[in-house]
This record gives C-alpha cells, structure tokens and sequence, in this order.
C-alpha cells in the first residue's frame, strides 16, 4: 500500500506542476470569479501545506509548521516559487513514504483530525482523494479563467 501511495501522490503532484505552469498569464494564477472563492495559487499552497503538514511533519518529523491562513491569504507568489514548493513537497513525502512500514498504516493516526480516530492507511487514503479534489478545482479554474 506504501508503494501505490507513494506513486499516486508523486504522480497528482507532477500534475499539480503541469497545472501550475500551463498557466499563460501568472496574474491568473490569483483570480477569483463569482462562486470561484479560492485562487488556483491558493488552493496549490494548500494542497502542498496540507501534505507536508498531515504527512511530512506528522508522520515524518520533518520540523514543518503550518500556516493554514497563509495558504489562503497569501497573494502574487510565481510560478517559480509554487513549482519549488511542490518539488519540496515531492521531496517531504518520498522520504517520510520511504520510513514508513506497512504494518505502520494500520497504527492510529497520531492526531485527531475530523474529530474520531482513524488509521494512518485511512488518512493517507483519504488526503490523496482531496488532493485530487483540488487539483481538479485548478484544472477547471485555469481553463476558465487563464484567457
């Protein structure tokens, strides 16, 4: 399970950089339209937060700390800047996949995150669906708005 987890997520996050960098005008990156709320270079900051948060610093001891609020209010980062962010990502997430155990999936996850325990294996499964939900809001936004 490590194994298709660690391809599933390396693989969404090259996505996330081809979403990222199709990008024709960076401003458009940080728009918001109508019922559009979230910016595609809010929603990658996001996306990289989230996992180097639940997965890198959680799981992985990697020291990260997370500014949710940032993720969302933070403005006019490049794509430069994005793309290393998710790089770091990839990185964060390959070694901590790397430490990890099979039968450490079945371990409850070390924090309460929706308010019940689960397992590490039902974390891990459920961050990797959000992702793709995100990811699908930048494609959409991009396609949209990216004119």
């Amino acid at each position: 399970m490590i194994d298709i987890l660690d391809k599933l997520y390396q693989r969404d996050l090259e996505k996330l950089k081809t979403e990222i960098t199709s990008y024709k005008n960076e401003e458009n990156l940080w728009k918001i339209s109508g019922d559009i709320k979230n910016s595609a270079g809010n929603l990658c900051l996001h996306l990289c937060g989230n996992l180097q948060h639940f997965i890198g610093a959680v799981l992985g001891n990697s020291g990260y700390v997370r500014n949710r609020d940032a993720e969302f209010s933070k403005k006019n980062v490049t794509i430069r800047e994005l793309v290393a962010e998710i790089e770091l990502t990839i990185n964060v997430l390959k070694k901590t996949l790397a430490q990890l155990r099979e039968a450490d999936l079945q371990n409850i996850y070390p924090i309460n995150v929706f308010g019940y325990e689960m397992t590490t294996e039902y974390l891990l499964t459920h961050m990797a669906a959000h992702f793709n939900y995100h990811l699908g809001q930048i494609n959409y936004h991009r396609r949209l708005l990216d004119y």
